[in-house]
């Protein structure tokens, strides 16, 4: 496994992060959704998973809804850093940040299982390893793809 630091963006990043959710079309195929998330990168707080050499290999844009509740809006890893920690990293980050943030819930919000999808199985169970679980799935939230809602909770009983 290569060694790779995490650290927030606090530049201008959206070409960079679009760069990596071009490289993956199965899960980023629908143009104008990766044009809002690529442009999100700017508005939300972006942490970025970097290689020894520098370039970003990775990142995570956090959206807080409200006090209670952050959101992974978006998590990205390029297809040959799969398997080696990234989206660990990025996400165990997000973990801690939220914590110290004082949010009380982590949620991401992925494709439901109502749409069989292989790429979107691998994403849930990588979610489900991480500790999130899922609440409900929705429709209406992406046209007529199912939402699926998980969370973690971030404090204990």
């Amino acid at each position: 496994m290569g060694m790779y630091s995490i650290s927030e963006i606090t530049d201008s990043c959206a070409s960079r992060c679009k760069a990596v959710l071009l490289a993956l079309p199965e899960w980023f195929g629908i143009p104008e959704y990766l044009d809002r998330y690529a442009a999100e990168t700017e508005v939300f707080p972006t942490v970025g998973a970097f290689a020894e050499d520098g370039s970003l290999v990775g990142f995570v844009t956090l959206h807080s809804h409200n006090q209670y509740t952050n959101e992974l809006h978006v998590i990205g890893v390029l297809p040959e850093h799969h398997g080696k920690g990234v989206g660990r990293l990025l996400v165990n980050y997000a973990i801690e940040r939220s914590r110290n943030d004082g949010f009380e819930l982590l949620e991401v919000k992925t494709l439901g299982a109502s749409s069989p999808d292989p790429h979107y199985a691998r994403t849930r169970e990588f979610y489900l390893h991480m500790g999130f679980r899922p609440v409900e799935e929705l429709r209406g939230v992406w046209a007529e793809n199912p939402c699926l809602v998980m969370v973690m909770p971030l404090r204990g009983p």
